[in-house]
């Protein structure tokens, strides 16, 4: 529901009454995750999307009928073979959809949601559409259960999205968390000129990009406007002191041994999602057997992509950015890399969302 933040965020101001469709789950091969929201005012007006086309019709003519009832409505899209021109997803998936309509009691929870950076959670129960926020400490909305409470804690500690049965018998309660966290990094190390093209293609992938070169004459704004993040200092050294996690992204592109090497040494022995590096073929033969003669280990040289990025026969620094991003959702999503037209199977993946 973030993604609406700018319009949800006026219509709140207005003390707009609207309907939120959101996706809840997702079976086969589906356009948008659990999490995606569409939303519809009294007015008619509608914002987000939920299946990029393939539903929203339906869904939207379900928004003005929950805006008219006030009953929630849980609904499950799919594609029909019998009939093609039912309503329902060409790609072959299903989702199911949770509508409801958001009053003054709901706003609440949701701009608590809307107006904050840090991870937070919003749990909304199925039957009635009552919700709560979730925060590092607080809570706001709605009163649930400590046990729900406790599970949506735990869904927000590894940034999960998704339907939770709580209890049992005429107790039960059914709950929908979606995890909201802060956007995973890119580190940028070389303040060269394919960095600002990887720098632009970062953002747009919705990384907080920093870029890092121990220079002070390149690693300037003027030369990087689209970086989160400026740092100037020796790559290794600032590596090894700031904040990583499991999503963080690593693109080395200095290939200067005298960077490359130490700075290797930190980043292939932290937990994190993706370390490439910049070079030629022989670059990359020179840089592994300094690797080993440090003490780096096979298997750690083996969380390596060197030299960076998938072969797309790049030649500018923009072709180069985009063959480093391509080889980077790749590996974040489970991809094959190879032509769709080459693989069988479904195209979307039932992975864990990357944030």
């Amino acid at each position: 529901m973030r993604d609406l933040t700018a319009e949800l965020r006026k219509w709140h101001a207005a003390e707009k009454d609207y309907a939120v469709a959101t996706v809840i789950g997702v079976t086969g091969s589906a356009p948008r995750p659990p999490g995606a929201a569409l939303a519809v005012d009294a007015d008619g007006i509608v914002i987000g999307s939920i299946s990029g086309g393939c539903v929203e019709g339906a869904v939207y003519e379900l928004c003005r009928e929950v805006l008219r009832t006030g009953q929630p409505v849980r609904e499950t899209f799919g594609y029909s073979d019998d009939d093609a021109f039912a309503v329902g997803l060409t790609c072959g998936g299903k989702l199911e959809v949770f509508v409801q309509r958001i009053t003054a009691v709901e706003r609440v929870a949701i701009e608590a949601i809307l107006r904050t950076d840090e991870a937070v959670a919003l749990v909304r129960d199925l039957a009635t559409g009552a919700a709560m926020a979730i925060g590092s400490w607080w809570t706001v909305g709605a009163a649930f259960d400590e046990v729900v409470v406790a599970e949506a804690r735990a869904m927000l500690d590894t940034g999960a999205t998704g339907v939770r049965e709580i209890g049992c018998g005429a107790g039960a309660l059914t709950v929908f968390v979606e995890s909201y966290v802060p956007p995973p990094r890119m580190i940028v190390f070389g303040a060269i000129d394919f960095a600002s093209a990887v720098t632009r293609i970062g953002r747009f992938l919705g990384y907080h990009v920093t870029v890092c070169d121990a220079r002070p004459v390149f690693a300037t704004r003027a030369r990087f406007p689209d970086a989160d993040e400026i740092v100037v200092q020796w790559p290794d050294r600032y590596l090894a002191r700031t904040q990583v996690d499991s999503r963080t992204v690593l693109c080395v592109l200095t290939h200067d041994a005298k960077f490359d090497i130490p700075l290797l040494e930190v980043a292939l022995r932290l937990p994190v999602a993706y370390v490439g590096a910049m070079g030629s073929r022989r670059t990359h033969e020179d840089r592994m057997a300094g690797l080993r003669a440090a003490g780096v280990t096979e298997s750690e040289l083996a969380q390596l992509h060197s030299p960076i990025g998938l072969d797309l026969g790049a030649r500018t620094a923009e072709e180069t950015a985009v063959s480093i991003a391509a080889e980077i959702v790749a590996v974040r999503r489970g991809g094959s890399a190879q032509p769709l037209t080459a693989t069988g199977g479904p195209i979307h993946r039932d992975l864990i969302p990357v944030w």
